[in-house]
C-alpha cells in the first residue's frame, strides 16, 4: 500500500539533499530510515515507561532502601574499584 506525505518545504529540502549527495538512493529510502529511527525511539520510550512503571509500584508496595544506604554502598564499591585500579 503506498503511502503520499506531505512533509513541508524544509523537511523535502532536507530528503533532496540526502538523495541528490549520494547518501541514499530514494526519497523512500530516507522515509522508511525515519521511519526505523521513530520505531526505535518508541520501543526506548515503551521500555522507559515501564521501568518507571515497576519503580513507582516497588515504591507504593514499599519495596525501597534508604538514599543513604544505597549510596553508601555504591561508594565503598567505586572505591574499592578504584584502589585496585590505581
Amino acid at each position: 500500500m503506498a503511502i503520499s506525505a506531505d512533509l513541508g518545504s524544509r523537511l523535502e529540502d532536507v530528503v533532496n539533499q540526502l538523495v541528490s549527495t549520494g547518501r541514499y538512493n530514494s526519497k523512500s529510502e530516507v522515509l522508511r530510515e525515519g521511519v526505523r529511527l521513530v520505531e526505535e525511539r518508541e520501543k526506548r520510550l515503551a521500555a522507559l515507561d515501564a521501568a518507571l512503571a515497576e519503580g513507582i509500584s516497588d515504591a507504593d508496595a514499599g519495596r525501597v532502601k534508604p538514599g543513604d544506604e544505597v549510596l553508601d554502598r555504591l561508594e565503598a564499591k567505586y572505591k574499592a574499584m578504584a584502589e585496585k585500579n590505581g
